[in-house]
Formats: C-alpha cells, sequence, structure tokens
C-alpha cells in the first residue's frame, strides 16, 4: 500500500511539474542540459540478459542524414547526426527501440522527453547487452535539468533502447499516465568505412590547403604511425603507457586525444578540443580502445565515462585540464608523469595518439629523421606565443590534438601536442606546469 500511494504521489509531481515547466524544458531540439555529476552519470555494466518477450514492438525510426561539420580546427570529424522518431511509454506503448546504421562505428541517442515514473529506468545497449548503460528514472530532475539528453555510445550499429517498469497497478491512472514516456528525436551515430575513408580525404585535402600557414597536425613524408599493440612485445613500456590515452568524443561527431595526468582523476588536451564549460555537457572519455591484435581489424571494447569538470584551461599554452565520472572505471589503465624540461635538440620522442579517432596507434619512427625514429627538431619553436613550443616530424592527423609527446630517454611526458604542418609541435610541459603546479 505504502509503495501504490509513493507512485500516486510520484506520478502528480511529475504531472504537475510537466504542465509548469515541459513546454520549456522538454522542447523537441533542446541542446544537452548540464546538469550535476550525479544527474548525468551513467552506470556501464556488462548484463547477460534474454531477448525481448515475444510481440515486443521495435518502434519505427525515421532518419535523413545531415553532415557533421568540423566546429574547431584540430578536430576530427568522427560521424553523423541522424532525425529519428521512437517514443517509449507505458500502458499500450512500446517499451523498446531498435536503431539500426548498417557499418556505423557507434550509435549515441538523443532524448527530447525523459519522463519516468519512480523507481523505473532505461537501458541503452548493444543487441547482445555485452554493452549495457543505464539511465536511472528522476521523475522531478527529468523536468529541471536532465531532459534534452544525450545517453552514453554503443560500440557497433545498433542501440537497444529499453524502458524497464515495475509493471504496478496504476489505479486507473491510464490518462495520467499515458503523457509520461521517453522520446528519443535523434542519434549521432559513427562513420561507416566508405564514409569515414572519404572523410579522412577530405579533411587532409583541407589540411593540405590549410598547412599553407603552417599551423596544422600533418603526416610527415609516408605514414610511419603503427597500432599500439604492435610495440606489446617490442616495446612493452611505449605500449604500457598508451594505455593511459583516450579518445574524445565530443558532442557525438567530433574527435580530439587525452591522457590522465599523475594518479589523480585528471586529464589533460588541448583547450581547441575543450575550451569552456559550455563543451563539456556531451564528451565521452573513451579508455582501452586499442585493436587486439597488430594490424588487425578486432577491437577490445572500450571503456567509457563522460568528462565531469573543467578544471582549468589556457587558450595561450593550448591545455585543458578535467575530470571524468566512474574514475574508478579508469585508474587501471595507468597514467602518465610529466618531463619538466627543455629538451635537447636530437631526442627522440613517440606519441600515443588516436588519429581520425582510430583505435590507439603510436608515432615511433619517422622517414624524415636522419636515425629513423622521430626526434626533437627543434627545442625553440614558437606555438601561439613565441618559444613556447618544441617541433617534430612525429606523424600525427587531426584527431590526435591532445596528445602526449613523450622522450624515449625518460618515458615521460615532454610536450602536449597541438598542431604543426610538418614539423609538428607541441607546447612544453614545464611551462604548463607552471599554470597548474597547484592542481597536479
Amino acid at each position: 500500500m505504502r509503495r501504490t500511494v509513493a507512485l500516486v504521489m510520484g506520478i502528480s509531481a511529475v504531472l504537475a511539474l510537466t504542465t509548469a515547466a515541459g513546454a520549456a524544458v522538454l522542447g523537441e531540439g533542446s541542446p544537452p542540459a548540464a546538469g550535476s555529476d550525479a544527474a548525468r552519470s551513467m552506470v556501464t555494466a556488462v548484463q547477460s540478459a534474454e531477448s525481448p518477450a515475444a510481440g515486443e514492438v521495435v518502434a519505427p525510426v525515421a532518419a535523413k542524414a545531415k553532415d557533421a561539420t568540423v566546429r574547431q580546427a584540430g578536430r576530427a570529424e568522427a560521424g553523423r547526426l541522424e532525425a529519428a522518431h521512437a517514443v517509449l511509454g507505458y500502458l499500450d506503448a512500446d517499451r523498446s527501440a531498435t536503431l539500426r546504421y548498417p557499418g556505423a562505428e557507434y550509435v549515441k541517442v538523443h532524448f527530447s522527453q525523459l519522463l519516468l515514473l519512480p523507481g523505473d529506468y532505461l537501458t541503452v545497449s548493444d543487441p547482445k547487452r555485452t554493452e549495457v548503460h543505464r539511465i536511472d528514472g528522476d521523475a522531478v530532475g527529468s523536468v529541471l535539468g536532465t531532459a534534452g539528453r544525450w545517453a552514453m555510445s554503443v560500440t557497433g550499429d545498433t542501440a537497444l533502447v529499453e524502458l524497464h517498469s515495475s509493471n504496478l497497478d496504476l489505479l486507473g491512472l491510464g490518462g495520467a499516465v499515458a503523457r509520461l514516456g521517453v522520446v528519443i528525436d535523434k542519434v549521432s551515430r559513427g562513420h561507416t568505412e566508405p564514409e569515414r575513408a572519404a572523410a579522412s580525404e577530405s579533411y587532409q585535402r583541407a589540411k593540405r590547403d590549410a598547412a599553407r600557414t603552417g599551423r596544422e597536425e600533418t603526416i610527415c613524408g609516408s605514414d610511419q604511425k603503427a597500432d599500439a599493440v604492435c610495440y606489446r612485445t617490442t616495446e612493452p613500456v611505449v605500449y604500457r603507457r598508451s594505455k593511459a590515452v583516450a579518445r574524445m568524443l565530443i558532442g557525438g561527431v567530433e574527435l580530439c586525444t587525452a591522457w590522465r595526468v599523475g594518479p589523480r582523476n585528471l586529464l589533460l588536451t588541448n583547450n581547441h578540443c575543450v575550451a569552456d564549460k559550455s563543451e563539456t555537457t556531451d564528451v565521452e572519455v573513451w579508455f582501452n580502445y586499442q585493436c587486439a591484435e597488430c594490424g588487425g581489424f578486432d577491437v577490445f571494447r572500450p571503456t567509457k565515462v563522460w568528462l565531469s569538470e573543467l578544471v582549468a584551461t589556457d587558450r595561450t599554452l593550448d591545455f585543458s585540464l578535467f575530470s571524468v565520472t566512474d574514475f574508478d572505471l579508469v585508474q587501471k589503465f595507468g597514467y602518465l608523469e610529466l618531463d619538466l624540461r627543455r629538451p635537447d635538440k636530437g631526442e627522440e620522442l613517440y606519441i600515443p595518439q588516436h588519429p581520425a579517432g582510430a583505435p590507439a596507434m603510436v608515432a615511433v619512427s619517422s622517414d624524415r629523421d636522419r636515425a629513423g625514429n622521430c626526434a626533437v627538431e627543434d627545442s625553440d619553436y614558437d606555438g601561439y606565443a613565441k618559444d613556447t613550443d618544441i617541433s617534430y616530424y612525429c606523424d600525427t592527423e587531426g584527431g590526435s590534438s591532445g596528445s602526449p609527446v613523450l622522450s624515449r630517454r625518460t618515458d615521460k611526458v615532454i610536450a602536449l601536442h597541438h598542431f604543426g604542418g610538418c614539423p609538428n609541435s607541441g607546447v612544453r610541459m614545464e611551462l604548463i606546469d607552471k599554470k597548474l603546479a597547484d592542481l597536479l
């Protein structure tokens, strides 16, 4: 009886809030709402479950592709924004929706309405439910802060969205309850292989044109990068360091690289990847996104967390320091240490990175350097200000922005990669550390 009374009170509260604020907050196309970690956190778990019950309806989805545009230099295009329409709800409404985009790398679902009864929740998963992201019901929060919300992406070309309900007797409140439910209005989905190739070709063509200004990530000579796993036995330290480097998925359609700096919940990337709090409401950080075999196609299922808080940022030194949700999930991937000095000309380097959002790769070799290993070309190089950078011919691409540049002498981070044009360049870490000494 107490549970039933609480349910009725919860329904009444939701309906009252919906009437007062729904038009303002739940309008179709609302941007992702900023909120606390508790409001935005989604729990990732591996679950086993049976197939949907017989007779369950797969909601129809009408989608029309719209090209995503790279809004910030240094970011790479990851996918496309698609219009969609599916409704999940109570009574006779559908309880699940399947959204398929054949060949897509990932599918990321947006909710324009998220009104659930107390105790109910959603899951967004792949069809086999090996990757499951849970969104707990929050009747008041759904209206006051968590509507117009993106879910965590699901790896692969299909996302299954399911409404999990207690199925209690609703005491004849059918008409009222029918106003509740979930509305999917759009998705972002990753490129297919042909789209990825076309985007990469288009990106590199634009970069070649822009490189006349000398400030873009570039492959110098032939591309010498290799999958991180290729170094697992030959260069085990290089491989281990790559584990602390993560792929960033920004706004569902753009890419950069980030990495854990020190043992605390802190990561570094470029300011031109994430510059202010308005850009932090939908940034995924993927760890362990690596190929299982050198030159292979099978990829480890990444561990995904949200960007939590933008701690510090600087335009001139082009860095942003941030934290993530569910930090305990990513601690096992380790962290990088800093090398706080100006490196010597000719000092050998390597750069773990996610070029064009690819599974982790490392730039070690270079056919532009006499010894065959990429190295410091100039330790007195101008970035956004005079004498802030070091330059090198290590190969990079769009999406590599924010990668750590490590010295082979110390296996510590000596620069933060941000641009180039052959040579490429990174900001010296001892300069960044002076800005962050009280935080790191």
